[in-house]
């Protein structure tokens, strides 16, 4: 399931992003890529103790908790700490690659990456290319979002961005995992979970919303990993 989620980041927090990155210390992005992907990867990305990625990321985590569109389609577990990567320049594109499916923090714990996100940092119109592009059953799908709003993805996908050609393209990135390992699970429930607050919006709380909500914990309790 590929998701976009609005807003994440409002206008104060870009502006404040923006004055953080201005003299940001950019580094080589291979050094966290896997064996594979390190072979395709091409851009930039900030130390993560650094002040800037220590900051967005921190806006990012508080943006995350603010949606609840991102908690009920993630069910989050584990966030890894969120990176900042830059693609401008000669360092334009990363190729076709899958995410490694186990990072590690800095305290030694370990991420699944059940999920991938994206919150781009950009506006579309300050450059051209960059387009986020992932391969599923259905074809490929491009993704180039207004500054602040993300898109949250199986990790498994293959995907790539595509070459920056003018500008340069700023994101924050991260993996998820999630108290349900099973993304087919994980889709029932969201789409249970949107039915009910659409049921609720129309018809306000009844017997019926009621007994569906108890549904849709017995399955969380059936199929969460805490």
């Amino acid at each position: 399931m590929l998701l976009t989620l609005p807003d994440i980041l409002d206008a104060n927090d870009l502006q404040q992003a923006r004055r953080l990155l201005a003299d940001a210390p950019w580094t080589g992005g291979k050094a966290s890529a896997g064996t594979q992907a390190a072979q395709v990867k091409n851009n930039q990305q900030l130390p993560y103790e650094c002040e800037a990625s220590q900051a967005i990321g921190a806006m990012v985590l508080r943006g995350l908790e603010r949606s609840a569109l991102f908690l009920s389609a993630a069910l989050p577990r584990k966030i890894f700490t969120p990176r900042i990567n830059r693609y401008a320049g000669a360092a334009n594109h990363y190729g076709n690659h899958v995410d490694s499916a186990i990072r590690s923090l800095a305290d030694g714990q370990r991420v699944r990456t059940d999920l991938s996100c994206t919150v781009f940092l950009s506006e579309p119109a300050a450059y051209d290319g960059g387009e986020l592009t992932i391969t599923g059953t259905g074809g490929e799908q491009r993704i180039k979002l207004p500054a602040g709003h993300a898109v949250l993805y199986p990790g498994t996908s293959v995907h790539q961005v595509q070459a920056v050609t003018r500008g340069e393209r700023l994101a924050c990135f991260f993996w998820v995992e999630s108290l349900v390992r099973s993304e087919e699970q994980r889709r029932l429930l969201f789409e249970m979970d949107m039915a009910l607050m659409q049921l609720r919006q129309a018809h306000g709380e009844s017997a019926a919303t009621t007994a569906l909500t108890g549904s849709y914990h017995n399955l969380l309790r059936m199929w969460a990993d805490t």
